[in-house]
């Protein structure tokens, strides 16, 4: 069996229609994340400017307004290695492509709980999974929490971790060698 493919995907639970400060510290934060630990990046709702075409183009339009990440840099680097991209917000389902969604929630329906190990454990088995994480105060809408199948609550105490911090926190505990 092989190791299977973690995504990371940002959720904008911001302004829908601008991009703003909070979404390019995301970005640059998760960038270097992502390719520290051989994770794909993918991007839900984000409201970037039409001028950039593909993952490179808005990968470079980030890198050129952060210092975080190497000035970018990494977020740039990710991209070429084609292992970054930007969807509209999802309708009934995330993409199929990303893998098992998975909820990165303090707030778990107990039904839908998922441990730690049960995830490293799918990982190993070859599954590839995609962690969501809400951006802002509120995480994601009630209607897109419904959709993953599984929840996971890094903290086990139901935390509230802010996004920065839950991104390194679940991603180290599952990746980290």
């Amino acid at each position: 069996m092989g190791k299977g493919r973690v995504t990371i995907g940002l959720y904008n639970s911001y302004n829908p229609s601008k991009f703003m400060e909070a979404h390019r510290r995301a970005l640059a934060r998760a960038g270097p994340l992502a390719l520290a630990f051989d994770a794909n990046l993918a991007l839900f709702g984000f409201p970037f400017p039409e001028e950039p075409k593909n993952p490179r183009e808005l990968a470079e339009w980030v890198a050129g307004t952060t210092s975080i990440g190497s000035d970018g840099e990494y977020f740039v680097e990710l991209a070429e290695k084609g292992r970054f991209h930007s969807f509209p917000y999802p309708g009934k389902g995330f993409p199929p492509q990303l893998g098992e969604p998975i909820l990165t929630t303090s707030k778990t329906d107990p039904k839908r709980s998922i441990s730690l190990n049960e995830v490293k454990e799918m990982i190993s088995r070859g599954n590839s999974i995609l962690l969501i994480f809400g951006l802002g105060p509120h995480g994601v809408p009630k209607d897109v929490m419904s959709i993953p199948r599984y929840h996971l609550d890094i903290t086990g105490s139901r935390y509230s971790l802010e996004t920065c911090t839950a991104l390194g926190a679940v991603i180290g505990a599952l990746l980290a060698q």
